[in-house]
């Protein structure tokens, strides 16, 4: 068996094994009513009278998760190329990056309330995650390429424009590509963090206002629906990533 058909048989397999853990724990109430069981959870998305509900929150999450996603993805390409031709703003750039990435979304959240309103923290907290994951990423990649395959594009005439087109940025594909990977859990964080904060819809709000009126099998119906986005987001990059690499070998 290949090592690809391993790791998705072994994948499977530890799925199925949390979900019948998640299933017995909840039918035996070990954890009490705060961890119902899976079949609730999936009977209550499956309710006609719920499905408009989830369809309206999903639908305001995935939109805020799209719009952050783009615009920081962009821009913190943009800014790893920026560095890269560059290289005096490198330093500065990647402190201030740090630096604001250390601070707790929770913390930024009130303060974007005031600059962008509350319908676009979540999409600007979910930008400042992805600008940073990617950010990194880009600028990792543009720096691994050989100094030996450098030189031989400035001796055949290449200059720093030609080198990061024809060199750089195709090197540094599969770093770039995995750090869009990581970028979008951690996008979707920030959405769900930014929408408990007034958002007028989505599954941050529909988690908060089940955990304020203890409606325990709602909460995890919303909190699955979050983990399906993520995991789906990270399986069709991982799948973009593995296409890349072997593409470039």
């Amino acid at each position: 068996m290949s090592e690809t058909r391993r790791g998705w048989l072994l994948g499977a397999l530890g799925t199925l094994a949390f979900l019948a853990a998640w299933e017995v724990v909840g039918q035996e109430r070990w954890l009490g009513l705060s961890w119902p069981p899976l079949s609730t959870v999936l009977a209550m998305l499956a309710d006609p009278n719920r499905q408009p509900l989830f369809a309206r929150a999903l639908g305001a999450t995935l939109s805020s998760l799209g719009t952050g996603y783009a615009i920081g993805g962009v821009i913190g390409l943009l800014a790893a190329v920026v560095t890269h031709l560059l290289p005096m703003l490198h330093a500065g750039l990647d402190r201030t990056n740090a630096f604001i990435h250390a601070i707790p979304s929770v913390a930024l959240a009130p303060l974007l309330i005031l600059v962008v309103g509350r319908e676009g923290t979540p999409a600007t907290l979910a930008a400042l995650n992805t600008f940073f994951i990617l950010y990194v990423s880009a600028a990792s990649g543009l720096a691994v390429t050989p100094p030996a395959l450098r030189d031989l594009v400035q001796v055949l005439g290449g200059g720093r424009w030609t080198r990061l087109l024809r060199l750089d940025l195709p090197m540094a594909l599969p770093t770039i590509v995995s750090g869009l990977r990581l970028a979008a859990p951690g996008a979707l964080i920030g959405v769900i963090i930014g929408e408990w904060f007034g958002a007028p819809r989505g599954l941050g709000v529909l988690v908060i206002n089940a955990m304020q009126n203890f409606q325990i099998p709602l909460l995890w119906s919303a909190v699955l629906l979050a983990v399906v986005v993520s995991l789906s987001l990270f399986g069709l990059f991982g799948a973009l990533h593995r296409g890349v690499v072997a593409r470039l070998r």
